[in-house]
């Protein structure tokens, strides 16, 4: 394969990447292993799976955080950048010293400053400055980070709505049927009072209601996105909804009170699909970005600003920091350094 080829194989992950860019990362500890121990790159079975162990160990140093995607993931890797590629791209890298790596850490490396951008953009607002539309304008608008928008809005989402519920005091009262069902609980007294927390002591109890996060997950738009103990779901649609995704949506997740929020151009679409598959009647509402813009001016600008304002500010910067810790990590430098690669000059690519 011709070496101009490769490399738009390359840059084409690196764009479609999200910002730890996990899978160019991949193909950068190849190149670095078979310039260093000399690798059979064409024959991808000698070091598929390796290399993902390769991967975990650079990205647990620089990012924090290490790939958590299935096994499709590899495949999709390997059939973005083929051995044919891998072998154009090791050749180039190795009569470079090392400038192919020294390319896909500098992506790296851009990304990580755009991200740390944002993240300030969070830690330095008060709820006199702080505007949401800027915030997500900064992800749109970046290319580097507009792939991870989607897990912007869930961190935007959940910080509003946890907030709002706390100061709402929101609570659930859970309870039995302790006239006719007592003996029922008497019968399965353990798991009554081991599962359900209730006994034949106590019939019922107050706790208060809480929303979270399902967590960190390499599979966008699947499956549920956070969950609430008052019974409702929450998926974040920033993108297109397909008929294929709807399924996703609606099919993994069992609750019948979904929220979905999406952006205000998908919400006549995302309404339409649901009722096309008749699945309209277990969506609870469907929240637009423009509503959740009005409830962050409210919460920060609005009469109950000093109760809201900066609990929701809080929150958010911890979010980021727990969704990308690599804002706090400048360890890659040091690894930079380690490398030798801020002796290479990538212009020269």
């Amino acid at each position: 394969m011709e070496l101009q080829i490769a490399k738009e194989c390359l840059d084409d992950i690196i764009k479609k990447g999200r910002v730890h860019l996990y899978k160019p990362i991949q193909i950068a500890e190849i190149l670095y292993h078979d310039r260093i121990d000399s690798l059979d790159l064409a024959d991808l079975s000698t070091y598929m799976n390796a290399s993902g162990a390769w991967r975990d160990v650079v990205t647990k140093q620089i990012t924090g955080n290490t790939c958590s995607s299935s096994q499709k993931f590899q495949q999709d890797l390997f059939r973005a950048v083929n051995p044919e590629a891998l072998i154009a791209l090791s050749d180039f890298n190795k009569e470079n010293e090392g400038l192919v790596e020294a390319y896909i850490y500098n992506a790296y490396r851009t990304r990580l400053e755009q991200l740390k951008s944002a993240s300030m953009f969070i830690k330095s607002g008060t709820p006199e400055t702080f505007k949401l539309k800027d915030l997500l304008d900064s992800f749109w608008k970046e290319p580097g980070l507009k792939r991870s928008i989607d897990k912007v809005y869930e961190i935007v989402v959940y910080a509003l709505f946890s907030v709002l519920i706390e100061a709402l005091e929101v609570s659930i009262e859970v309870g039995y049927n302790y006239n006719e069902k007592g003996e029922l609980l008497k019968e399965f007294e353990d798991f009554s009072n081991g599962v359900i927390g209730l006994s034949e002591d106590i019939s019922s109890y107050i706790t208060k209601a809480n929303i979270y996060r399902v967590g960190v997950t390499n599979a966008a738009d699947r499956g549920l996105d956070m969950w609430g103990n008052f019974g409702i779901s929450i998926q974040i649609k920033h993108l297109s909804l397909s008929e294929e995704l709807a399924e996703s949506i609606v099919g993994q997740v069992t609750n019948d009170r979904i929220i979905i929020v999406c952006r205000d151009s998908e919400e006549k679409v995302i309404k339409s699909l649901l009722v096309q598959l008749g699945w309209k009647a277990r969506i609870q509402s469907i929240i637009v970005e423009s509503q959740l813009i009005d409830w962050y001016e409210k919460a920060m600008r609005g009469r109950f600003k000093d109760i809201l304002g900066n609990s929701i500010l809080s929150r958010l910067s911890n979010e980021m920091n727990l969704e990308f810790p690599a804002t706090k990590n400048e360890n890659i430098v040091p690894f930079i350094t380690e490398r030798g690669y801020q002796n290479i000059d990538i212009s020269k690519w």
